[in-house]
């Protein structure tokens, strides 16, 4: 059950009404002015009352929101875009989609996850779940990158790696493996944004980045709830709490020191406000990289290796003692 839903058609008949309000005062005499602002102010308290504080599991259901902005709404805010097909072995996966880009006044390659919003754009995208053709195509654009020495920006949207026999049989551990070695190598700067779901390797294979960024309310974990809840208790109605156990916010997310930024969305959601939104992310991704090309390569591979070196130390609490593991 989503339990979004619910919030949102109370908001749904505020937005008709105030509609109707303009509407009707449109071409006429009538001034209904104060009755659009008063609904109009009732509206943004109801939304800051729905959405003021969310749940984890409330989050997974909006990371999968189906109007949420999706790689290619960031890709068409790109002052221009070249999409490249194929992994140059056997096929083109078209839950990646990539190619050469320019954003403000850096020419870049970007790689994103693609999910539909309706049932035939999803099975066209294979639900935004990469197959090992997928990742391979991905690994090709990113030494793109590196033999032209364009920065690489990558936006992560996916459940989780295509779990299909043909790509278990296309060895899609190796493909990712294989992305990940080659992403955390590569002699250029690297940027990432987890824009809606992050799921288990199937997203860390496009991760591996000088800078992680994600959406206020996005996920970002090793598993889906219902995966997890199915594996520890046999039981996947027990996503909720799976959720809540997890940490897959992005809050949790950055205290762990895993992302590096968290980029604020609409109140209610990056959906109701989609434009500003892409705009928002993509002025970041610029800012950033303006950052990231100042470094030296030797600078720029040292400060990454340093990054994912230390994901996961802990400190002993023994009295005495403040040594690091």
């Amino acid at each position: 059950m989503n339990p979004l839903l619910e919030r949102e058609k109370g908001l749904l008949e505020l937005e008709r009404r105030i509609e109707d309000l303009r509407s009707a005062s449109e071409g006429k005499r009538i001034d209904m002015s104060a009755e659009i602002a008063s609904l109009e102010s009732k509206y943004r308290q109801v939304l800051a009352e729905l959405f003021g504080s969310l749940t984890p599991w409330e989050k997974v259901h909006m990371a999968r929101h189906p109007r949420r902005p999706t790689a290619l709404d960031y890709i068409a805010g790109f002052d221009a875009f070249d999409e490249l097909h194929g992994d140059r072995m056997s096929r083109d996966d078209s839950a990646i989609v990539g190619g050469f880009a320019r954003l403000g006044g850096h020419s870049i390659v970007a790689i994103g996850q693609q999910r539909g919003r309706d049932m035939k754009e999803n099975l066209a995208r294979n639900f935004g779940m990469s197959t090992p053709e997928g990742y391979r195509k991905g690994e090709r654009l990113a030494l793109l990158a590196e033999r032209f020495n364009l920065p690489l920006v990558t936006f992560v949207d996916t459940k989780g790696a295509d779990p299909g026999i043909l790509s278990e049989e296309h060895a899609q551990s190796e493909a990712i493996a294989s992305s990940l070695e080659v992403f955390a190598g590569l002699k250029v700067p690297t940027l990432c944004v987890v824009i809606g779901e992050g799921g288990s390797g199937g997203a860390l294979a496009l991760a591996i980045a000088d800078r992680v960024l994600m959406l206020e309310h996005s996920v970002y974990s090793v598993a889906s709830p219902e995966g997890c809840a199915a594996i520890l208790w046999g039981d996947a109605s027990k996503a909720e709490e799976a959720a809540a156990h997890l940490k897959l916010t992005a809050a949790d997310l950055r205290g762990f020191g895993i992302i590096d930024e968290i980029i604020p969305e609409p109140l209610g959601g990056a959906h109701r406000d989609p434009e500003g939104t892409v705009t928002r992310v993509l002025d970041r991704v610029g800012a950033l990289l303006d950052v990231l090309e100042t470094y030296s390569l030797r600078e720029l591979l040292d400060a990454r290796y340093e990054k994912y070196r230390h994901l996961g130390s802990w400190r002993d609490a023994v009295a005495g003692s403040d040594g690091a593991t």
